[in-house]
């Protein structure tokens, strides 16, 4: 059994980015109705995004 470990928050920076209204909307439409925020979404794409460049370039 996996042991339950309190999650810690990181240390976070506020970065203001330009998204396009219509990549606004279809986030919006993926997280409604569930335990998400759009900032949460916006930072898993990134990090999946960097692993696959990582991925790419071994």
């Amino acid at each position: 059994m996996k042991k339950f470990k309190i999650p810690s928050i990181p240390p976070t920076t506020n970065k203001c980015i330009r998204f396009p209204n219509d990549i606004i909307e279809d986030v919006e439409k993926a997280i409604s109705g569930k335990n998400c925020t759009f900032t949460a979404f916006v930072v898993e794409a990134v990090k999946v995004a960097l692993e696959n460049i990582e991925e790419e370039n071994k």
